[in-house]
């Protein structure tokens, strides 16, 4: 996973033609990791997000958000921080300046549902429940979050909300899951724009 270190800062949003495709496997070959990071389904839209460290923390990292007909599949890399389990959520805003990244605002939440991990059919929408790190520093969430897009306009989209993650597990309580600071963060643009938060 250590390629990802490498990745510049920008964000990326793909608006795919629904006869675009991209080249597939042929049967029988292995699909590689970079290829499940980055391949979506014919016409779907997703968004790449680097995460930038917040809160002192040496995070590095990235999100992939792809829309399928389901919600939307959330792909979470990191490394660089402690081992255990980091609560990770979309946030309100989509404004990661603060160095404690509480710019970002409150969870997303336009449902008015109480807070909960994605065990629980009620919870806030942005609720995506912990990444898992190793003794290495290294983790990965893989998750799809419920009746949410990408759609602009679409009150539960996650374009131009923030993504976070946290220092501490998400233990499920109200009203945000008491997971501590904020130490990383990606702002979820729709235009594309490059945003450098790493200074």
């Amino acid at each position: 996973m250590n390629r990802l270190l490498a990745w510049p800062v920008a964000v990326a949003v793909v608006m795919l033609p629904g006869c675009h495709t991209k080249d597939q496997p042929s049967r029988g070959s292995s699909v590689t990791h970079e290829q499940e990071m980055t391949a979506e389904p014919s016409g779907a839209t997703v968004v790449e997000v680097p995460l930038a460290a917040r809160s002192g923390s040496a995070l590095t990292g990235r999100a992939v958000l792809t829309e399928q007909r389901d919600g939307v599949h959330v792909v979470v890399e990191v490394a660089g921080i402690s081992p255990g389990k980091h609560g990770t959520h979309i946030h309100e805003d989509p404004d990661c300046s603060a160095p404690d990244a509480k710019s970002a605002g409150a969870h997303y939440n336009p449902e008015g549902h109480p807070h909960g991990l994605p065990s629980s059919d009620a919870r806030h929408i942005g609720d995506l429940g912990n990444l898992v790190v190793g003794e290495d520093g290294e983790g990965r969430l893989d998750v799809v979050a419920p009746r949410a897009s990408l759609r602009v306009g679409d009150p539960r989209s996650f374009v131009d909300r923030s993504i976070v993650v946290h220092a501490e597990p998400d233990d499920g309580s109200q009203p945000d899951g008491a997971a501590g600071a904020r130490i990383g963060c990606g702002e979820i643009r729709r235009d594309g724009r490059a945003v450098d938060l790493s200074r």
